[in-house]
């Protein structure tokens, strides 16, 4: 782990914060990697909050996606739908417009009640 390596807040933290929002009385989904390929920045059980004010916490990308799960997050409170999600590009497309992850990712957006 380098230096700069983003601490990722512990699952448990994650959904203490989610219940917080929740009782506060926002509603709330969450985004969890349940599959990766490659070299994708961030392994399978990771997590995403999203509330319905657009704040979140948490990471299932590094920062790659997480604009576009965050906007499927609020589909998913709005509807109730829950979604499957693949992001994926090449090593070499992501190092041509500055990513420095390739890979695929599969995530599972589901709102909580």
């Amino acid at each position: 782990m380098s230096i700069n390596a983003p601490i990722d807040p512990a699952p448990g933290d994650l959904l203490r914060l989610a219940l917080e929002w929740r009782e506060a009385g926002h509603d709330v989904a969450i985004a969890t990697v349940v599959k990766t390929w490659g070299s994708s920045p961030r392994p399978a059980g990771s997590h995403l909050i999203i509330a319905d004010d657009g704040r979140f916490e948490g990471s299932v990308s590094a920062g790659c996606v997480e604009g576009a799960v965050v906007e499927a997050a609020l589909a998913t409170i709005r509807t109730g739908e829950r979604q499957h999600l693949s992001y994926g590009v090449t090593n070499d497309e992501a190092w041509a417009v500055g990513l420095a992850c390739g890979g695929e990712i599969e995530l599972l957006v589901e709102r909580i009640e």
